[in-house]
């Protein structure tokens, strides 16, 4: 088990179904439990010859380097395939109160989100996949089914780092290309960059028809503003520093972060997007509950 996921969470969301609200292909219902072996376009392993095994399956490329005969198998479209975009731009390193210790932030509460997610999906028979999106995607890894897969997307996830200004919108709209069935796209950030950037992002994954989730990544301070003498900010994504006397400039500040909130709130309710704003105070398995339960009633 990876140092970041917690055996007891995923036992206690093990209950609950991770469900598609849209259909997807190969399912009236939206989701499929098991993984059969099928047909489908896309190539899953080797396997030996064995008597009963359709001839039209053989490899005769393999049998000419080897002398033995392989049946290749393949993948059957799955119902889910989830695709995780975790946010891995510089603001991502902060944490509650400001904090940048290991363990406590955003990224690290990403981490938890998104690993036991792909948990809960590959442990139902679903496809996982990653894609890390910093200034356009630093990583891709298309969703498979497989424990080995698993692992890959779940290492991937415990390495990652965060940098530089964000480019989650253009990331969101080459995810629109490239993700080439309906998929259910979970987005984990903070946000912090042009809401009508990301409306025409968003609005791109939808028109592709896929099925999106936003985890709002917030710490309380961000909104209340709670600072009693004049502090120095620190870009994380590489703006100048901003001194500046709170008691200045707070009552604006509150305005214009809910001014923010309520447009990010209707730029994902026009959008027909699920939206969960997270504070960082709150317990990962908790958000996760409410997120399951939500989707079960919404079905």
């Amino acid at each position: 088990m990876h140092p970041y996921l917690e055996p007891r969470v995923i036992a206690r969301l093990q209950a609950l179904a991770l469900d598609a609200r849209l259909p997807m292909i190969g399912s009236v219902s939206g989701r499929h439990r098991s993984p059969t072996r099928g047909s489908s376009l896309e190539f899953s392993e080797y396997r030996k010859y064995v008597p009963g095994d359709d001839t039209r399956r053989l490899d005769w490329r393999a049998w000419g380097r080897s002398d033995r005969f392989y049946i290749k198998e393949f993948e059957a479209d799955t119902n889910l395939r989830l695709c995780l975009v975790v946010d891995v731009s510089g603001s991502m390193n902060f944490g509650p109160g400001g904090s940048q210790d290991p363990g406590t932030t955003r990224l690290d509460y990403a981490r938890r989100l998104g690993g036991t997610l792909g948990c809960l999906a590959a442990g139902q028979g679903d496809a996982v996949g990653l894609y890390c999106a910093g200034q356009g995607f630093q990583k891709q890894i298309r969703p498979r089914r497989s424990a080995s897969h698993l692992k890959l997307v779940l290492d991937e996830l415990g390495n990652l780092k965060a940098g530089g200004p964000t480019g989650l919108p253009a990331a969101l709209h080459e995810a629109a290309e490239r993700i080439a069935q309906r998929a259910l796209v979970i987005v984990i950030s903070d946000l912090l960059m042009d809401p009508a950037e990301l409306k025409q992002a968003i609005q791109h994954l939808r028109f592709r028809r896929h099925d999106v989730a936003v985890f709002h990544l917030l710490d309380q301070n961000e909104i209340d503003f709670q600072f009693d003498r004049p502090m120095r900010f620190v870009d994380l994504e590489g703006a100048p520093a901003l001194l500046a006397d709170p008691a200045i400039m707070a009552l604006q500040y509150r305005e214009a972060v809910q001014n923010w909130l309520a447009e990010l709130a209707r730029l994902f309710r026009d959008s027909a997007v699920e939206y969960h704003r997270v504070m960082l105070h709150e317990h990962y398995g908790d958000v996760l509950v409410r997120f399951l339960l939500g989707r079960q009633r919404g079905r």
